[in-house]
């Protein structure tokens, strides 16, 4: 035993002393926050781009005005929409609608005093989002000119560099009508820029339909006050927290199970690599026969499968304390929410029991695998198809969001290899008690063949040159040289 823990220890220390863990271990949540923050500051970097409208359709049409106040009306709904999304971290689903309604209902600036009546930390902080394109007034000499060759060409020297009066436009839209139904030429400065070709789009779609109600006699103010229309919807179920109305906590669950899922995935994954390139380096450095003179295969897998084991734990505190911290600062509310889905029906005692099955199963078969190997090239045979297998669970486990009981699900959290990541994805759902133990009694059984079958192979292998193949892997869990 006291063998099997210096080689732990060993094992542990030779990654958590070296500057690259660290850097890598905390690469993970800043990558994370990037990948949050960058959507963010790229809306906030985003160009407002400049466009004229050109109206080529018959006189008395009124076709810019419309296409004008459909792009407004757009515009207004984005922002409308930013209130409420603003609020929802803090108020809630419920918070974040009456936001919505009273912004819809009184205007942008009531909807504002509104997010800071539901949501204060949000409302101190919010700002308008950056509108994505502003209307210009169309320059008087493209106006004036033919429709045609002339008009293009000068729509083009407003779109370069070389603009008159440094009036340069991101857009020039001539708006047209044929046979009674609207359209447009798009003039862009970007080729590769399609938000004004789709801004215009919908607005002519929406001109359109405006049109033929119109034609139809229905009145547009109909029109417009149905488009305002937001139904009163209320969800209840059995299994709601009330007992009736459904609620965001009631959702949030599964939602971490599905986040508990992906870490836990991430996690076995990185230290069973970890595990095979330690074994694989040092087999190739004849440091595993050094090893072996001094233990038994059995204390040497057992102490690397340890000391890999709490460098993994080391990360999973690592990444959770910083998130909570985040999390905490950021959203209380939402922290505490989640804090309490974690404590409750066990769920936090099952995510320890899956990920303790999941890594002992595949750590022992990426060991035995090194032991067989002495090159990365020769562990790439197999990594492939293991691979190919492990991201099977990742599109499961998106299906236990909405169908937690459906057959694949089910049939797929029973089967050890994929019970740790899909199980922890269902087990929010509240699944049988009985097919949580049975997952949890297949799996440990799973992995106790995988530890018999990698022990032998990893005897068997660390003691011999004999490369890794089917016949050498068979014949080493046989029990044969």
């Amino acid at each position: 035993m006291n063998r099997t823990l210096l080689i732990a220890r060993r094992e542990y220390m030779a990654y958590a002393k070296t500057v690259g863990f660290w850097l890598s271990l905390l690469a993970f949540p800043l990558f994370g926050a990037l990948g949050g923050a960058i959507p963010i500051l790229m809306s906030h970097a985003e160009p407002t781009r400049s466009v004229a409208l050109v109206d080529e359709a018959p006189t008395g049409s009124g076709l810019a005005a419309a296409v004008r106040q459909s792009l407004e009306n757009e515009q207004a709904k984005g922002d409308i929409n930013a209130l409420r999304m603003a609020a929802i971290p803090e108020a809630g689903v419920a918070g974040g609608d009456r936001v919505r309604q009273i912004a819809e209902t009184q205007g942008y600036e009531a909807g504002v005093a509104a997010l800071k009546r539901e949501a204060p930390r949000a409302g101190a902080g919010f700002t308008a989002p950056k509108p994505s394109l502003t209307l210009a007034a169309p320059p008087a000499e493209i106006v004036a000119a033919v429709p045609g060759e002339a008009r293009d060409a000068l729509a083009r020297r407003y779109l370069s560099d070389e603009a008159p009066d440094g009036r340069k436009l991101s857009a020039v839209v001539f708006l047209t009508e044929t046979e009674g139904q609207p359209g447009a030429r798009v003039w862009t400065a970007r080729a590769t820029d399609d938000a004004v070709e789709n801004a215009v789009r919908d607005a002519l779609k929406d001109v359109n339909r405006r049109q033929v109600f119109a034609a139809s006699g229905i009145d547009p103010a109909v029109v417009a006050q149905t488009d305002r229309f937001r139904p009163e919807l209320a969800v209840f179920s059995p299994k709601a927290a009330s007992g009736g109305e459904v609620s965001f906590r009631d959702k949030l669950p599964t939602v971490v199970g599905l986040a508990v899922g992906f870490i836990l995935w991430s996690l076995i994954i990185t230290g069973a690599s970890i595990l095979l390139n330690s074994v694989m380096e040092e087999k190739s450095n004849k440091i595993l026969e050094v090893l072996l003179s001094s233990a038994s295969a059995t204390e040497i897998l057992t102490g690397k499968v340890l000391g890999v084991a709490l460098l993994t734990l080391t990360v999973l505190v690592a990444w959770g304390g910083l998130g909570g911290i985040g999390l905490i600062a950021a959203a209380p509310d939402m922290a505490g929410d989640i804090g309490s889905v974690l404590m409750s029906n066990g769920l936090l005692i099952y995510f320890l029991l899956f990920m303790v099955g999941g890594y002992l199963m595949y750590a022992v078969l990426f060991a035995a695998i090194g032991a067989f190997c002495e090159t990365p090239r020769d562990a790439q045979t197999l990594m492939g198809p293991i691979m190919m297998v492990l991201f099977v669970p990742l599109i499961v486990m998106q299906m236990a969001i909405r169908t937690p009981d459906a057959t694949v699900v089910k049939v797929m959290s029973l089967i050890p290899p994929f019970t740790p990541f899909v199980m922890a994805a269902r087990a929010p759902s509240g699944p049988p008690l009985i097919e949580i133990i049975g997952a949890l009694i297949g799996m440990f059984l799973f992995a106790a063949l995988m530890v018999w079958v990698a022990g032998r192979a990893f005897r068997a292998g660390a003691l011999s040159d004999v490369k890794l193949n089917w016949k050498s892997f068979l014949g080493a869990v046989r029990g044969g040289s």
